[in-house]
């Protein structure tokens, strides 16, 4: 059972730096444009998009990849939790 934790946490992790790189992305000319751009927007902006209705824009700087962090951050400790909690009530 804590494998199953640990395969879940580090799916949390990966899409985390996966957020990351998408927003590096916007630092540089066209990246989001390219194959990879796109393919990266596909599996983030659905995840960004309520935290971006929630939080506006602070003139050019857009806090709400932070947000979104630090939640998936939360619910990564809370899955975690629950996973070895169920493992130790099972054993």
């Amino acid at each position: 059972m804590y494998q199953i934790g640990d395969i879940i946490s580090e799916l949390f992790t990966i899409y985390r730096y996966i957020i990351v790189a998408y927003i590096l992305m916007s630092w540089f000319p066209n990246a989001r444009e390219s194959s990879i751009g796109q393919f990266i927007a596909r599996i983030v902006e659905p995840y960004l998009a309520p935290f971006r209705r929630i939080i506006p824009p602070l003139g050019m700087i857009d806090i709400s990849p932070i947000v979104a962090l630090f939640a998936l951050s939360f619910a990564q400790y809370g899955v975690r939790m629950v996973v070895y909690w169920i493992a130790q009530y099972l054993a």
